[in-house]
């Protein structure tokens, strides 16, 4: 009886210290933030139309990318996970993964170029580690 009282406790004390609808989240410091916003995204269909016309294709073991100089000061991702690697939980955790990979390493990234990510069935069981190393071998190139 005394460890959930110990439980709500703890959860109390961590609820505390977060900030309040009122108050600002603390700063971080200029150009370290990891995100990914909407506009290096790839959103609409005529943007992911316009990469598969008018551009280039490049291959590895567990992506198959289409490439496009886009003429902005960043570089815009999409994916495009097919039916046939899954269900839909499957094919949503490879979408989580292959945007954390984007999100984490966007910065390293050429930029002016909208890249299309079509990734294959092996990138469901592989290391994470592989996927980014793959992922980066092939946009560095561009």
């Amino acid at each position: 009886m005394g460890a959930k009282y110990l439980r709500l406790a703890a959860r109390r004390d961590v609820i505390a210290l977060l900030p309040s609808k009122g108050e600002a989240a603390p700063e971080q410091p200029v150009g370290e933030s990891f995100t990914f916003p909407r506009e290096a995204r790839l959103v609409r269909k005529s943007e992911f139309d316009a990469v598969y016309r008018a551009g280039k294709r490049r291959s590895n073991s567990h992506y198959t990318i289409f490439v496009r100089a886009n003429q902005l000061p960043v570089s815009r991702f999409g994916f495009s996970i097919k039916k046939a690697l899954g269900g839909a939980v499957l094919r949503n955790r490879i979408r989580r993964r292959l945007r954390e990979i984007v999100r984490g390493h966007r910065r390293e990234m050429p930029a002016g170029w909208d890249i299309v990510v079509h990734p294959k069935g092996t990138v469901a069981t592989a290391p994470f580690a592989a996927l980014t190393s793959d992922l980066l071998r092939l946009v560095k190139n561009l």
